[in-house]
């Protein structure tokens, strides 16, 4: 299947099973359902698992969508948290990610590819289409909070915020380093 066509969707009720799908029993990773950056640090202990899963649902069922599903010969393999950097409360008490300028941004908080589709260049492809997705929206520019790897292979639970080199590959440039493993890349939007 990995040359089977791709497509991204933006996540809305019509395609929530395929969320739930992509995310499994698990939300992902220990109950997250990508809730971590949208609540405060004790409201999502207190809802991992389906209290979590329905907080999100209800962000899209107010018909705002909170990320973009990646498709690959029509089934889901892939997803990226995309939102203005305000709906990410984790970033506003984040001193290794606090903001570099005054300029208004939007943020890839999280990635999640499938199990049998990691290693394929699909984040490269998440991110190419959250900016696309984050254009649509008025947006000026794109940042994501990847960890920069050098020679060690970490488990996919800890690159849950992507990786620098494809955000690089993408398009993006370091903006800030707060941290030796934890740059602030940024895309600039062109307006036509």
């Amino acid at each position: 299947m990995p040359g089977a066509t791709l497509k991204w969707l933006p996540l809305t009720l019509a395609n929530w099973l395929d969320f739930e799908r992509l995310l499994g029993t698990r939300g992902a990773c220990g109950g997250c359902w990508c809730m971590a950056w949208r609540l405060q640090r004790a409201d999502w202990n207190r809802g991992k698992g389906d209290a979590n899963r329905l907080a999100m649902r209800n962000i899209v069922a107010q018909g705002r969508s909170p990320g973009i599903l990646l498709y690959r010969g029509g089934l889901p393999v892939g997803w990226c948290s995309i939102a203005p950097r305000e709906e990410f409360v984790a970033l506003t008490r984040s001193k290794v990610w606090k903001p570099v300028d005054e300029r208004p941004v939007w943020s890839v908080s999280c990635f999640f590819v499938a199990r049998d589709h990691r290693n394929q260049g699909l984040s490269v492809e998440l991110l190419r289409a959250a900016i696309e997705f984050a254009r649509g929206h008025g947006a000026q520019a794109v940042e994501g909070y990847p960890q920069e790897i050098t020679g060690q292979h970490l488990p996919a639970a800890f690159v849950w915020t992507g990786l620098a080199a494809a955000f690089r590959q993408a398009g993006f440039r370091e903006v800030a380093r707060r941290s030796a493993t934890k740059p602030v890349m940024r895309f600039e939007i062109e307006r036509g």
